[in-house]
Formats: structure tokens, sequence, C-alpha cells
């Protein structure tokens, strides 16, 4: 990370001409802008810089769209201010010459936080968890395919016939890690030299499957440290001729990508879920078993936050180590649910998310069930053993985005715990997102019913 004054010292010594000003819009995507470094360091750093609103009341192709309370053509779309985070500052070392900075949303008007943007919502939970006098620390667990081919020609292919950097199914295997090294290799290192500490990489269970780690911190700084290794991730891969996808199911007959997270509560510089109580085979506190109950009752209801997008899911899909059930068991990855570790490093892991979904939202998810759980104590269902996927008696995660968009929309819970104003307009994205779905029309349908129909 680095310290202003560092970066006036790197720009003098024209190490750094560049700094990217950027914040997540609904996707996760970072959004923003390129500054010379001067002008940062005169203007931008202290007093922020411009965006139109519409970057919060669009959709994935940049459309504007209406229907929105929060801007729209009735408005004129305004203005939103980006008020740079210095705590964020860091190199973007996979990039010449430049720096990066992830800012927080505010009111042009009021300065005061947008309370629909991704950032601000998941800092709202971590207020109401230090009103607790809890701290949380996470990770998430990203998986994502590799090819060959570069995002342009994947484009120019309509994303079909892509040479995956692998053939056979290489989890764990060294020797097709070996063969990407190039790529994972650079990715390590940059995010290591960008301040993003890197614990591992995998080779994954699909064709071209791979999994890298970065180290687990408090969850603020996680959630930034998620959407900059995606950023560095494709920019490495556009740099290289080859293309990396965060779908969460890439196609039918392959293994979809998840984002597994791992959740502990801690207070005093202790972890809060250790404890002399026991919860099925876990030896830990009632605020482990609270904030467990809370977490997997509330699923339904935030399921929007886990899986945001229509290719969401495909993925859950039985004996395809995503999970169907919502259930918990004990180092058990059949469940939605999988409790980890012992002692200080004891933690929920959570399997339900897929690598599409928006970190700052995934995490303000979790943390706003997991502490109605406590405040109401909630207790969690009975610990589960042996294969979940056989378990039809135990509630599935929602099946499509639109039901679980109504299981948002018509929740008490995500009301109190978000606001009305971030239920109606996340409501609005998500329907959105599905009748653009709804309206299209697919390869499945045409190899369906264009001769045999």
């Amino acid at each position: 990370m680095l310290k202003v004054e560092e970066l006036k010292d790197l720009v003098l010594r024209d190490e750094i001409r560049t700094v990217i000003v950027a914040f997540t819009d609904h996707c996760g995507r970072l959004i923003g802008k390129r500054f010379d470094a001067d002008m940062f360091l005169e203007s931008v750093s202290e007093h922020g810089t411009h965006v139109c609103d519409y970057l919060l009341a669009n959709d994935m192709e940049m459309a504007p769209v209406s229907g929105y309370r929060f801007t729209g053509w009735q408005s004129g779309y305004g203005d939103l201010l980006l008020t740079p985070d210095l705590s964020t500052l860091r190199l973007a070392s996979w990039l010449e010459k430049t720096a990066m900075i992830l800012c927080d949303v505010k009111s042009e008007k009021t300065g005061q936080p947008v309370a629909i943007a991704p950032r601000s919502i998941l800092k709202q939970q971590l207020e109401s968890a230090r009103e607790l006098s809890l701290e949380s620390m996470a990770a998430s667990e990203l998986e994502y395919y590799l090819f060959r081919n570069s995002y342009r020609d994947a484009a120019l292919k309509d994303y079909s016939g892509l040479e995956e950097a692998g053939w056979y199914s290489e989890d764990y295997h060294i020797l097709q890690g070996t063969r990407n090294e190039n790529f994972t290799a650079a990715v390590r290192h940059h995010l290591k030299l960008s301040g993003v500490p890197v614990e591992s990489s995998k080779g994954e269970w699909g064709t071209g499957q791979h999994e890298l780690n970065v180290r687990h911190t408090e969850t603020l700084e996680m959630a930034d440290r998620h959407v900059i290794y995606k950023q560095c991730m494709k920019e490495i891969a556009d740099q290289q001729g080859l293309s990396v996808s965060f779908m969460a199911k890439f196609s039918a007959t392959t293994a979809g990508s998840s984002s597994h997270i791992h959740l502990s509560l801690w207070r005093d510089g202790v972890n809060a879920f250790v404890g002399d109580e026991s919860c099925g085979p876990v030896k830990c506190s009632n605020l482990f078993r609270w904030f467990l109950g809370g977490w997997i009752r509330h699923v339904p209801e935030v399921m929007v936050f886990y899986a945001p997008t229509v290719n969401s899911y495909k993925r859950y899909v039985e004996g395809s180590w995503a999970p169907t059930r919502i259930a918990w068991s004990y180092d058990n990855r059949t469940a939605g649910f999988r409790i980890v570790g012992h002692g200080s490093s004891l933690r929920i892991e959570c399997r339900i998310p897929g690598a599409d979904c928006n970190p700052y939202l995934a995490f303000a998810a979790v943390l706003a069930s997991g502490l109605d759980g406590i405040r109401e104590k909630i207790e969690p269902p009975e610990c589960i053993s042996g294969d979940l996927y056989d378990a039809i008696d135990i509630p599935r995660v929602p099946k499509t985005l639109a039901e679980a968009a109504r299981y948002f929309a018509n929740s008490d819970f995500t009301r109190k715990a978000f606001g009305e104003e971030v239920v109606e307009h996340y409501t609005h994205f998500f329907e959105t997102e599905q009748n653009a779905f709804n309206s299209a029309v697919t390869d499945w349908e045409r190899k369906r019913y264009f001769e045999r129909i």
C-alpha cells in the first residue's frame, strides 16, 4: 500500500504517471477515470472527482435503464462524487507507471454516502457489527476459466468454440498448472506488488479451470482485494492474448466457478466464534450458533447478492461441487455451509456464492443475515452429514434469478437490514436483467426449434 507522500516521491522520480480513480458498480466492475498523477495529487486526492450517476442506474451493456427512483432522464442524470479512500492507494504494478485508488460514492449535493452504492451497503453492515462490538475477518476463494483466445477473438467467435487452457480435469495437478504458469505467476507477482497478498494457486476440477486465493483480512479490505484481483487478472490476460471468465457456469458440461466465502467474527482481538458450547460436532460460542442460524435462515431472501445473474443459477447442479441445499455440515463439500478450522481459525465457509458475485454485496448479505441471527438468537438447523445432494427434504437454493428477486423484494428482513431504498433499487436492477434474458433468443432455442418444431 502507498501513502500519499510516497506517491509524491514516485511521481517526482517519474515512476508513476497515472492514477486510476475507481469504484464498483452493481456488477462489481471497476468504473472510473485515469488521472495525470500530478492532477491527482494537486486536487483529486483531497476533493475527489465526479462521474455521471447513471453508472448506478444502467445495465451490463452500460445502457441507461428507466424506472429507477435514484436517477433517470427525468432528473437529467446528474453527478456523483467519488471520494478517494486513501487507505486503498496502491501500485497497479501490472500497468506501466500506474497507481490505483478505490473510492466511496457520495451525493454531490449533500456529501453523504450514496446508500445504494455497493461499498456503502457493506460499510453499513460493518457499522452494525461494530455496534455489537464485533469486527469481521473474511476471505473469498475465486475460481475462473482460462482460455487461449483473446477477449477480442472470443467476442468475434460469439464466445463459442473457445480453446480452454487445459484439456482434462486438472484439480490440484502440478503439470497442468505448470503449462499456465506464465500467466498465473504474473498474476501472483503483480498482486503481491500491488498490496494484495497471495496465498496460492491451483488447478480446479474443470478443464482450463483454476483457483487463486489471496490472504484473508478485514472484510472491507477483502472486498477491495477481490475486485482488484479480478481486474488484475483480466488485464494481464488481455496483455498476453488470453482471456479469463468469472461466469458462474460457462458451459452446461463443465463445473461452475464459485466464490466461497469464509468469515469469522472477532472481539477484542479474539475469535468470537470460539467457545465451549456444542453445536453438532462443533465446539463454539453462542455467537457462532446464532450467526450461523441467521446466515442460513436468510439465504433465500439475499440470494440475489450471492447469485446476481441469470447464469448464476445454472451452477447449482447435483454432484458438481456447487451446493444445492441450504444446510450445514462439518468439513463437507456437499453442504451450502461448511464449518472448518478450530480454535482461532474456526470459521464458516459458505459455498453458495458464484464467481460472478459482487463481493461488497455478498459480504453485506452475510453480515446482515448473521447479525440478525445474533440479535434474534436464531438457532441453526440440525447438522447434516453424508451426501447432501441426496437430502431431498432439506430446503433448496432458489432455482432462478426471478425467484430470488421475488424473495428479496418481498422480505421484511431485507428492508430492515438494507433499507427500502436499497431493496427497491436492486429489485429493479435484477428484474431488468431477468427481463433482458426473457426477451433474448438463445442458441439453445435455435438448436432445439429451428428445424424440428
